[in-house]
């Protein structure tokens, strides 16, 4: 989704689960916030198929 128009959000999520991902998404080269992108695309793809 290369959409010029983004938001901050705030999140509240586990510090521990968070560091870790973090850590994991540095490490294999990834945007923690694309990641997140990714993971709502997927269940809005899922969800349409019980709308």
């Amino acid at each position: 989704m290369a959409d010029t128009n983004s938001k901050n959000i705030t999140l509240k999520v586990n510090s521990e689960l968070y560091d870790k991902y973090r850590e994991y998404c540095k490490y294999k080269g990834l945007v923690v916030s694309r990641q997140f992108e990714i993971m709502i695309e997927k269940q809005m793809k899922r969800g349409k198929k019980y709308e």
